[in-house]
């Protein structure tokens, strides 16, 4: 088995090209196949050495190595023309000289297609006066002479497909420039490296006919098909930047994790035919099969994504994690350098937080206010547990103040005085803890408060406090004046 990746260099790695590399290189896997990676640049206005490098990064980032390449389809030119010509020696091919903005205006009065008029008058003129007036240097395209009947091919998705060939354009080959045109390229490039099966997305169907008429005029193996459903955005339409990022580079610095990114694509379109969703790439490799792709397009969920990134997360050890995240704490102002450095505080740190977290980005967010020197406080968080009743949360931060000044710094006592101070004055605990976690963290919300004061320490807890004291003091004298 020999399979392709065959982007154009013209943009980003987009998450359908994603999806269809993945496919590919998971069938190449499970069948001991061959996979090979060659970027289709014979438009070379729009191609570009930058849309190339990031498609390979791209790839890279999702672990998608190849076995062959990267190969270049311009590399190929010359066996394109040579396949091309020898159409035209068989009678299976014909010189285009007509001025194309004549064609259009013919056709469109007639109501046909442009190629059956670009047909009808290359027929007028005999092959040796088309053969002179080419030798001549006549500007000409070169079209492929689609024969009579029509064309049938098995797609492994879709099963049996019939196309009628008058529907079919007599398609140009070779511009009057003499380059290539896509669907010669692509059958040339696919037969002289021997791909077998030719695995792509649904918006390919309409050239597949195309192609297996000049794979069946050139004499060359035709390979399997499978076109799969496009992916769509919730709105069922065409998945586009309408819908937020499409492009894979997006999500990597978005803070994904690339094993996530690959399940997620994995099962865009595809069932392992059970409940699991969350899957390793050697289960998805076990378990791949073009059998159990669906009919049906896939729609992009950027929930279930997100989902599945948050479990990707809090299973991966916090020191492989560690990092990612301080790159993204460096670029934080009032963060405390010192302590990004110390590995065994930040594995507790991200160890307290990941389960909470959905992406790289969410995780740095959100171990902010324990490694800045300065702490930011949510109004949100001000007004509902201090500006309601600020001598209220000003009397129960003094009061904690004072219960753990000289206390043993454990959990267990931590909260032993808590709830015992709680039940003293007749609230419940949450009473206390509320406005404490906003002393300690800005935030509404935040892990168990007392692994908060552990990963805080004494020190800069009863810090925290006494500026928590100062602020909620303020609040007071502001509401007496």
């Amino acid at each position: 088995m020999r399979v392709r990746f065959a982007p154009s260099p013209t943009g980003y790695l987009h998450v359908g090209g994603a999806r269809t590399a993945l496919f590919n290189w998971l069938l190449a896997r499970k069948e001991s196949g061959v996979f090979i990676l060659r970027v289709e640049d014979t438009d070379r206005a729009r191609s570009s050495e930058e849309a190339t490098q990031a498609i390979l990064e791209g790839l890279g980032w999702l672990g998608i190595d190849w076995d062959i390449g990267p190969l270049f389809q311009s590399e190929g030119v010359e066996r394109h023309r040579a396949d091309a010509l020898r159409l035209l020696d068989e009678g299976k091919a014909y010189r285009d000289f007509a001025d194309p903005a004549e064609i259009r205006a013919e056709a469109e009065e007639r109501g046909v297609h442009p190629s059956r008029v670009a047909r009808e008058k290359a027929d007028l003129v005999a092959e040796d006066e088309s053969a002179a007036r080419a030798a001549a240097g006549g500007s000409f395209a070169l079209r492929f002479r689609v024969p009579a009947g029509e064309t049938r091919f098995t797609d492994l998705v879709h099963g049996d497909m019939r196309f009628g060939n008058d529907d079919i354009d007599d398609l140009v080959i070779l511009r009057s420039d003499g380059t290539p045109v896509y669907n010669l390229a692509v059958v040339s490039d696919d037969a002289h490296m021997r791909i077998t099966h030719v695995i792509r997305g649904d918006d390919h169907l309409s050239n597949t006919p195309k192609q297996v008429l000049l794979y069946r005029a050139l004499g060359l193996p035709e390979p399997a098909f499978a076109h799969v459903p496009l992916i769509l955005g919730p709105d069922g339409k065409r998945l586009s930047k309408r819908h937020g990022a499409t492009a894979v580079g997006e999500y990597e610095s978005q803070g994904l994790l690339p094993e996530a990114m690959v399940n997620f694509l994995a099962l865009l379109g595809w069932s392992p035919g059970d409940d699991r969703e969350i899957m390793e790439l050697d289960e998805l490799v076990a378990a791949f099969s073009m059998e159990r792709v669906l009919k049906k397009s896939a729609v992009f969920d950027s929930d279930k994504l997100m989902w599945l990134n948050g479990k990707r997360l809090a299973a991966r050890p916090a020191p492989e994690l560690i990092d990612r995240v301080c790159a993204r704490l460096e670029a934080v102002a009032g963060v405390d350098r010192v302590r990004l450095q110390d590995a065994e505080w930040m594995s507790r740190l991200i160890d307290l937080i990941k389960s909470r977290a959905r992406t790289i980005d969410d995780l740095a967010d959100q171990a902010v206010p324990f490694a800045a020197d300065e702490l930011e406080y949510e109004d949100k968080a001000i007004a509902k547990h201090w500006d309601k009743d600020p001598a209220v949360a000003l009397e129960r931060l003094e009061g904690l103040a004072r219960l753990w000044a000289d206390v043993d710094w454990t959990e267990e006592k931590l909260e032993e005085g808590l709830r015992g101070m709680a039940e003293s004055v007749g609230i419940g605990a949450g009473k206390l803890i509320h406005p404490l976690r906003v002393a300690l963290t800005g935030r509404m919300s935040s892990p168990g408060i007392f692994e908060v004061l552990m990963l805080l320490g004494k020190d800069r807890s009863l810090g925290r406090i006494a500026l928590g004291i100062e602020r909620t003091r303020a609040l007071r004298e502001k509401r007496l004046s």
